[in-house]
């Protein structure tokens, strides 16, 4: 009889991965009373599921991929906790249809997310090299319902507007005046808000269909701050 090969780092990087959805679960009842969200949808939780996290982090660091905090990726930058890449995700309502414009791209883990949940998803990166590096990652995986650019986030992609969702990974001062114009009526806009060293707030901003906002301070969440200008 032939034993099939085991790999001991496959297993326990799956390990590792159940251990973090659990623990994703566990931060949603625990934070219901700032975000109204005891548990994330299936949805939400089967692309978590789905998502290989190990894949999007420096090689260095695969060992603790599925440990529920942010990494760095390079330049400054970071990935962000797994929880809050749910929490974020499930906040914007995606649907099969939903067209979702990313602003940082980082190193494309939150944008496998988004793809697995939504109809295409348009990503915007500063950093050249991280949107170069993220748009060849997306591809190799298989994600062909995703485009990257570099930029400024600031700017949006008016080109793509309007948007159903809009989703910020790192934190302005205040609400960019360019994505306020590209969130489609009946859009979502997740954003996490303030300065660098002080509290940050996470943020849902809703476009009613006849146009009129809303704004909603979620969660008090620390993000790298949003800065102006593409960068080669």
């Amino acid at each position: 009889m032939t034993m099939g090969l085991f790999d001991p780092d496959t297993e326990k990087l799956a390990r590792a991965h159940l251990r973090l959805l659990a623990e994703i679960a566990a931060n949603a009842a625990e934070t219901a009373t700032w975000t109204g969200r005891p548990e994330f949808s299936g949805a939400v939780m089967a692309a978590m599921a789905k998502v290989p996290r190990h894949q999007f982090v420096r090689p260095e660091d695969r060992v603790a991929a599925y440990v529920n905090r942010p990494q760095s990726i390079g330049f400054g930058q970071t990935i962000s906790q797994p929880y809050i890449v749910a929490l974020m995700t499930d906040l914007l309502d995606l649907h099969s249809a939903s067209r979702v414009l990313e602003i940082g791209t980082g190193s494309g883990y939150q944008t496998a997310v988004l793809a697995e949940l939504a109809g295409r998803v348009f990503s915007v990166e500063r950093l050249e090299a991280l949107a170069a590096a993220a748009r060849s990652r997306l591809a190799a995986i298989g994600y062909a319902n995703v485009e990257v650019r570099g930029g400024d986030g600031f700017d949006g992609w008016p080109e793509h507007a309007p948007f159903d969702a809009i989703i910020v990974t790192a934190a302005p001062e205040r609400t960019p005046a360019a994505l306020i114009e590209q969130l489609a009526p009946g859009g979502r806009m997740v954003i996490p808000l303030g300065r660098v060293h002080e509290t940050q707030h996470l943020t849902l901003i809703t476009r009613a269909e006849g146009g009129r906002l809303s704004e909603q301070a979620m969660l008090p969440v620390a993000f790298v701050p949003m800065v102006r200008g593409p960068m080669l």
